[in-house]
């Protein structure tokens, strides 16, 4: 398959390193010095699930040639600017599969490329980019979910197969809605939490347990509402899988002084629970806590 990459971060960085280990063509689309140091080294990947290797991958500013598969792997925040990089006419016919946070950018993508060639995804995983081209990836597991109200089933699961022979569990579903929302289910409490009270997700799961299953529920209730199906029971026992020291990447950001997904995430829930009805008074309180917090 031939692939390119829109953000070589953490979680792009691990999958250009895993296609092109698995033997794809692979262009990471970024800023000309992260574009300029793949060119030239390639990525690197040390991970507790894959061991640690190195492969080459090929680095540019723009796509400049059809590709099979765009996977978009951006922060939420250079969504719309980093979409510069990948122009309609030169994608071509290759599905586009974001994995970014939220839910607001499905649409998004559906305005600016034909929607036959969108898929939603999302992943669950730990991974972060320590300098450009290599990869720490922390997480036992990369699981990724794909599912289109849009485009052919029969590409992804195309995409599915090729995702899966390169070592990354990934399964086709055949409502959209509910990848997204069991994915923004899991996510809103895990990022809003650990970033408003400084803790990994062991801390969060303990100390903080009552206000996550609350945060959860508002959730539920919200993707209920969206028309999706989102099994809150099954959701809070994923926190007891990750390991105890992962850090959200909202916290990361935090910490980092970068900017925050906020809005994707916690602006997008509480948009979702204003067209509904839906009160999420511990969603609001966490977003106002941490955007303040963010200002100051």
């Amino acid at each position: 398959m031939n692939a390119a990459v829109l953000g070589p971060g953490g979680v792009g960085g691990l999958l250009a390193g895993l296609l092109a280990r698995a033997g794809h063509r692979v262009t990471a689309l970024a800023g000309t010095g992260t574009a300029s140091a793949l060119q030239a080294d390639g990525v690197t990947v040390n991970s507790r699930q894959f061991g640690d290797f190195a492969t080459h991958v090929a680095g540019d500013t723009e796509l400049r040639a059809p590709v099979d598969l765009c996977v978009v792997a951006v922060k939420a925040t250079a969504f719309e600017a980093a979409l510069e990089r990948v122009p309609p006419a030169v994608l071509g016919d290759g599905l586009v599969v974001p994995l970014l946070n939220g839910v607001d950018h499905m649409a998004a993508l559906r305005e600016r490329y034909r929607p036959g060639q969108i898929a939603a995804g999302t992943i669950t995983v730990e991974s972060t980019r320590i300098a450009p081209g290599l990869i720490e990836h922390g997480s036992p597991f990369t699981k990724v979910s794909l599912a289109s109200a849009t485009a052919p089933r029969e590409r992804l699961e195309a995409v599915a197969r090729v995702l899966a022979a390169a070592g990354v569990e990934t399964q086709v579903f055949d409502d959209e809605a509910s990848v997204l929302w069991t994915k923004m289910a899991f996510l809103a409490p895990m990022a809003l939490l650990t970033t408003r009270h400084g803790l990994p997700v062991g801390g969060v799961r303990t100390a903080h347990r009552d206000e996550m299953l609350a945060l959860l529920a508002e959730t539920a209730a919200v993707a209920g509402a969206c028309g999706a199906r989102v099994d809150a029971d099954a959701v809070a026992a994923m926190y007891d899988t990750f390991p105890a020291r992962t850090k959200s990447s909202m916290l990361r950001d935090a910490e980092a002084g970068r900017p925050l997904e906020l809005d994707a995430i916690g602006g997008a829930l509480l948009r979702g629970a204003r067209t509904h009805g839906i009160a999420a008074p511990v969603a609001e309180r966490l977003v106002a806590e941490i955007g303040a917090r963010a200002a100051g």
